[in-house]
């Protein structure tokens, strides 16, 4: 590996007499920089002064071939430090702020010159420094800062109040520095540092300090300020050798209130503050426009809610029942996990993986609600007239699925059961329930519909067949496709942990007693595979054109065997069974699942062409064609630069007033609006899946010009239908 170095480079390092600072100047001495070596010479508590400490280390510097001069300014008059460096060496590249003092006393105790000399130091004179420097580094479109916080600044400390405030406000002064002087090439990064020195010296253990080295931190900032290093903005973390970044994260988080229309009270809030602290969901958020956009997001899933006490008191007594399932991505992927699904399929990496762009749930993941609430109420216990049902009575006999909305991958759902009819078999009897899911608002969603054999509950002189949706026998000709995939050894164990935790399926003694040598899989995980693989097959998988599924269970399955799925084509019906390969059995059959009708190759063809933003613009160019004055109401010119990769990659033209669309920049006319935006989000625009204002505060969109003309635009850019 080559030598990182630093040739002809110009670093100014303050409070560099001793500890940190003197390592960091030796450092870079060594290779290659000029140095200007800043110390005011005063002691830990910043009183006195003294030349020697600056004087030291440049001698040091200079007796090994260094270059290097000293500079004895407070940081508070930063801009005579950063004048040192330009009458010597004619520019600055690097300014390491690493001055301090320390003056420790418990926060009653902290007087007004404890608090102020404490920030003038840390905080005021990093701040001064920098902005000495900032015009010099605009200017060279180069520049490379180091702020040094604390521990005691993100964790707070005894005795520390003015100093763990200053270093934490140091973090912020970087932040911003970070944003500002980005496009201008200049990175501005964090080092929260635990090393031995004039501050530390009688307040750590001897044998502590004698490893907390400076040497061994110095490495770490000067890869930062080293002009290989593309990170700008980070806090990392070193001592002894060992470094690691921190991040901000926050919690998913959740609404207060139903709508917008409704207030907050101190009642809203207690009852949901579980989940404003439930760290579970967590994650980063790189911007203020990204946090500002999640707000946004929130806000419009609040839109069009319902109102008032009476939604109030319905959504909180919900809150309390057996009938509400949430759930989050962990859930929908645990589910995905037990069904199957592996990465041995790029494709199926959406039902895996929470970040991805389409991340989606399997649809049969949404039997788990029904199953929540059939089991957990007392629908089954009285639904057979003249008996009482208990669960150990009761096998899964066929199951219908259909999705009425769209539906998250993460939030809750209402379901309410109702028992459609029972039919007596004489053995025992068969109940089929209805179970409906909503949103919290009341929105159907999803219908389920199960069929439970009730064992031993027959004999009761019912009917023998009520009204309900039934299968469809298997075409009598050879399966159109055929998939196989081997289920594994433990896949009933991952499967349990999606809510059946039947001890049948993990208990071999439980087995035992219901007749089985072995556990046996779940009659749903079957189901579920069984749909994953016809998706897999006929929607691309594609989750979204999945309506709905009928289904039969027949035979058990045991954790290992190979399921093989038959399938039949049927305009968008697809008919399947579903069977053991090992022994030849049948253990789902009458199954069909509807498919959505709708035409994927002009997506097909976006994937595939060189820009996925230039059939977009083909599809605009038709529609303003047919329909001009639409586009002329519109009247606007607009400038669309569509990037890959960070890059510029084509130009697109919206002359409105024209009714004219083409490639490449504005002819002979000034645009009124500049869009600067990804291929790939362009795309996802385009398709309904990101919305304009929450791209816009996230930084993914970025419009100068006319904003407000911009918002004209929707009509014309509705590409979803035809994409």
């Amino acid at each position: 590996m080559s030598e990182l170095r630093f040739d002809d480079r110009v670093v100014v390092v303050t409070g560099a007499g001793a500890g940190l600072g003197r390592a960091y100047a030796h450092l870079f001495a060594s290779r290659g920089a000029k140095v200007v070596v800043n110390d005011l010479g005063g002691g830990r508590h910043g009183d006195g002064s003294s030349s020697k400490a600056a004087d030291t280390v440049v001698e040091e510097i200079k007796a090994k071939g260094g270059v290097a001069v000293a500079d004895y300014n407070s940081v508070v008059e930063g801009e005579k430090i950063i004048k040192t460096a330009l009458d010597n060496f004619g520019r600055v590249d690097v300014l390491i702020n690493n001055a301090g003092i320390l003056r420790d006393k418990s926060f009653a105790r902290i007087s007004d010159q404890d608090w102020d000399l404490v920030h003038l130091v840390h905080l005021k004179g990093s701040f001064k420094t920098t902005q000495a420097a900032f015009p010099v580094f605009k200017k060279q479109n180069y520049g490379r800062i180091i702020m040094t916080a604390s521990n005691s600044g993100i964790y707070g400390n005894f005795g520390q109040a003015n100093y763990s405030a200053a270093k934490m406000g140091l973090i912020g002064l970087a932040n911003t520095i970070a944003i500002e002087g980005g496009r201008n090439n200049i990175h501005c990064n964090v080092i929260i540092p635990t090393a031995a020195s004039r501050l530390t010296e009688d307040i750590l253990p001897p044998d502590v300090f004698a490893e907390l080295k400076p040497e061994l931190i110095a490495p770490v900032v000067a890869y930062l300020c080293h002009e290989s290093c593309e990170d700008n903005g980070v806090y990392i973390d070193s001592a002894a050798g060992w470094a690691g970044k921190y991040e901000i994260v926050r919690s998913k988080g959740t609404t207060l209130r139903n709508s917008k229309k409704e207030g907050v009270s101190i009642e809203n809030v207690k009852n949901a503050w579980g989940r404003v602290t439930d760290m579970s969901g967590s994650h980063k958020l790189s911007s203020i426009e990204e946090a500002t956009g999640t707000l946004l997001t929130a806000l419009e899933e609040m839109e069009g809610t319902g109102s008032g006490g009476d939604q109030e008191e319905r959504g909180q007594s919900q809150e309390d029942d057996s009938d509400v399932y949430r759930y989050n991505s962990k859930d929908v992927i645990l589910y995905a996990l037990g069904v199957g699904t592996s990465l041995k399929n790029p494709d199926e990496l959406k039902y895996l993986y929470e970040n991805h762009e389409d991340f989606s749930a399997l649809p049969t993941f949404f039997v788990l609600p029904a199953m929540q609430c059939l089991f957990t109420s007392d629908i089954l216990e009285n639904a057979v007239p003249g008996r009482t049902i208990n669960l150990g009575q009761v096998l899964h006999g066929e199951q219908y699925i259909e999705v009425v909305d769209d539906l998250p991958t993460e939030g809750a759902l209402v379901s309410k059961t109702s028992v459609v009819g029972v039919m007596d078999k004489g053995s025992g009897a068969a109940v089929v329930v209805n179970v409906d899911s909503y949103t919290k608002d009341g929105k159907l969603v999803l219908r389920n519909q199960s069929v439970i054999f009730c064992v031993g509950a027959g004999g009761f002189g019912g009917s023998r067949t009520v009204d309900y949706i039934q299968g469809i026998k298997k075409p009598n000709r050879t399966p159109e496709k055929t998939v196989s995939q081997q289920t594994g050894v433990d896949q009933a164990a991952l499967y349990r942990l999606s809510g059946d935790l039947n001890p049948l399926h993990i208990d071999p003694s439980m087995a035992l007693v219901s007749g089985f040598n072995t556990p046996i899989l779940h009659g749903l995980a079957t189901f579920g595979y069984s749909v994953r693989m016809v998706l897999g097959a006929y929607a691309n998988n594609d989750s979204k054109l999945f309506k709905a599924c009928k289904a039969r269970f027949v035979k058990p399955v045991i954790p290992g065997q190979t399921l093989k799925v038959d399938m039949w084509r049927e305009n968008n019906k697809i008919l399947f069974e579903t069977s053991v390969v090992e022994t030849n059995t049948v253990v789902i059959g009458g199954a069909y699942i509807d498919l959505k009708s709708i035409n994927m190759q002009p997506t097909a063809n976006l994937l595939s062409s060189g820009l996925q933003s230039d059939a977009i613009f083909e599809f605009i160019i038709d529609q303003v064609k047919a329909d001009p004055g639409k586009a002329k109401a519109v009247g606007g010119v607009f400038l669309y630069n569509i990037t890959k990769d960070g890059k510029q990659a084509k130009q697109w033209t919206m002359d409105l007033k024209s009714a004219k669309v083409y490639e490449g920049a504005p002819k002979d006319i000034k645009p009124n609006t500049t869009l600067t935006i990804a291929d790939e989000d362009f795309l996802l625009m385009a398709q309904g899946k990101l919305n304009p204002q929450v791209a816009f505060m996230k930084g993914k969109l970025k419009i100068t010009g006319n904003i407000m003309l911009a918002q004209k635009l929707a009509p014309i850019l509705k590409a979803n239908a035809k994409l």
